[in-house]
């Protein structure tokens, strides 16, 4: 019998408005008021800025180890931007811009890169998951707020995020086909940034692009200029009016870099060269944007030095906070603790001495050390 072609030869579209040399496609330019365009760039600006300070922080030893954004946030800010407070957001392990956007309080990112459970914790009328380490395991889960939400007729999308490293997991797989058997409201925004740590994309996958796995699944995928964040967030928008509308899932990968290291115990000179890191440099995300608003007027004196006094403020008001607890880890495993775990949170609870409040942190102010607290390995016990 002779071969029959079931489907045609597919197609991934790729989306750019906006491109590194500032060529603007007006046709194609999403209509977004002023202030919209402003409220973009500062999210960005000060995700950008946290950023910068926060591995300084590292360094000093004030905070533990983290993945930095740098070079990643008109990926994660333009497609943000398009949810409701009231839609849901499970972030991966880089998406500190995302979730300042979302309401987090930055002095809380902090405590959570410095071991604090509480750190972690979502407000409790916050529809967002905490920060994921394992990679792709928030996925699932994703699809599964998707379907509780489909299953109880709640107006609700889902945004997960991941990395290119993530659609090496089985997670993945296994979320993209639930998601399209079960026709689910959740849009997948893959942030492809080249480098699963020091794995490149073409050692991750022989796929042209990460977008046509999708086709596999039954469920659209597009590709976008991840730097670009009008072509994030009208890619990013379209999927979730689909979504909302019950056309079910989509997959956006957004074509980035990742300009600093992967976690800051990462050293990137190890294999990449600086010739790429200068490459990508030329496409940085922000750069792009700011050239865009001030060809319209709309950039805003002073906003750097206002994002920088709010980090400021917020690495004080997380410098005050008394230190971690440790007899918490016991309160959250257990809906009642057997026998030999009470008595091992008795035992901890006698032998650990009060915990004192932290004086306010001001910039002169050098906190005591505080007995019973074993300082983080390489922290300094004085501030700069």
């Amino acid at each position: 019998m002779p071969r029959i072609a079931l489907e045609p030869r597919f197609q991934v579209e790729y989306l750019s408005i906006l491109d590194s040399d500032g060529n603007l496609d007006t046709a194609l330019e999403p209509k977004l008021a002023d202030t919209d365009l402003r409220s973009l760039y500062r999210s960005m600006l000060l995700g950008r800025r946290l950023d910068e300070r926060m591995v300084r922080l590292q360094r000093q030893g004030r905070i533990g180890t983290f993945a930095p954004t740098k070079g990643q946030e008109a990926a994660q800010v333009g497609s943000i931007y398009t949810l409701r407070p009231t839609d849901w957001m499970v972030p991966s392990f880089r998406e500190t811009a995302a979730m300042v956007w979302r309401g987090w309080p930055i002095e809380k990112l902090l405590l959570f890169f410095s071991g604090h459970l509480e750190g972690g914790q979502p407000a409790p009328d916050q529809h967002d998951l905490p920060i994921t380490i394992p990679v792709a395991t928030q996925l699932p889960h994703a699809v599964g707020l998707a379907y509780a939400a489909q299953y109880r007729g709640d107006d609700v999308v889902v945004m997960a995020y991941f990395g290119d490293g993530a659609t090496s997991e089985g997670d993945f797989h296994e979320a993209m086909n639930f998601a399209g058997v079960w026709h689910v409201p959740v849009v997948f925004v893959c942030q492809n940034n080249q480098w699963a740590i020091s794995v490149p994309l073409k050692k991750q996958t022989h796929s042209r692009t990460i977008a046509q796995k999708a086709l596999a699944y039954g469920l659209p995928g597009i590709q976008v200029d991840g730097n670009d964040v009008l072509a994030v967030y009208a890619a990013t928008r379209e999927a979730v009016e689909r979504a909302r509308a019950g056309d079910g899932p989509t997959l956006i990968e957004c074509v980035t870099y990742r300009l600093g290291v992967h976690t800051t115990a990462d050293d990137p000179t190890k294999y990449r060269s600086d010739l790429e890191v200068a490459m990508w440099e030329q496409k940085d995300p922000l750069t792009r944007f700011r050239a865009y608003l001030e060809k319209r007027n709309l950039l805003e004196e002073g906003l750097e030095q206002r994002v920088d006094d709010e980090i400021a403020e917020a690495v004080r008001r997380f410098e005050a906070t008394p230190p971690a607890d440790p007899v918490v880890m016991f309160d959250h495993a257990y809906a009642e603790l057997p026998p030999d775990v009470q008595a091992q949170r008795d035992a901890m609870a006698a032998s650990e001495p009060a915990t004192p409040a932290r004086p306010d942190a001001s910039p002169e102010a050098t906190p005591p050390t505080q007995p019973g607290a074993t300082p983080m390995r390489g922290q300094r016990l004085t501030r700069r």
